[in-house]
């Protein structure tokens, strides 16, 4: 299994170092998003909330995203541009905070209904800057997937943390 804890506390001392809030929301991680960042002491400094929307129920109320809203928009789950607002969604949620992080995917053993094989999911980070990514395994583990799309989205949430500029905050 892969060491996301590791990962988490770097992405929560960047969060601290920056006095910055951060929300989550992932599928098929099932958590372990969240729990990497919450593993570490002090993450109430950061960690704002988030949430497992693991299903259309979830998603519509945890997040505000229904179907229908998908259908209209030609959005679909495990989609780059789902992850973008799913993320922008969550950050919205919980109020005035810098960002938002989310993954959604399909972990196996099998794909999903829309033609993604196991291994597929895609993450995003929102904030002071953007980035979206896609990772495919090309491994039907289900918990192995899990572990490595919990990986990749910290991994994404570091990267973004690293690259973002620093706001400018008056005394």
């Amino acid at each position: 299994m892969r060491d996301i804890l590791l990962l988490g506390q770097k992405a929560g001392l960047l969060l601290k170092e920056r006095g910055d809030k951060i929300a989550v929301a992932e599928t098929s991680a099932g958590g372990l998003i969240a729990a990497s960042l919450l593993a570490q002491a002090g993450a109430s400094a950061y960690f704002a909330g988030g949430a497992i929307t693991y299903s259309a129920r979830a998603i519509r109320g945890l997040v505000g995203i229904s179907t229908d809203e998908m259908r209209e928009r030609g959005i679909r789950s495990s989609s780059e541009p789902y992850a973008q607002w799913l993320a922008e969604a969550v950050k919205a949620k919980h109020g005035r905070i810098a960002w938002g992080l989310a993954e959604t995917g399909a972990s196996g053993p099998q794909g999903n209904p829309y033609g993604d094989p196991a291994g597929h999911t895609c993450m995003a980070v929102t904030g002071p800057l953007q980035r979206v990514r896609t990772l495919r395994t090309g491994s039907s583990d289900r918990v192995e997937n899990m572990w490595l799309f919990a990986e990749a989205t910290l991994a994404l949430l570091v990267e973004a943390l690293e690259a973002a500029p620093r706001a400018v905050r008056e005394a």
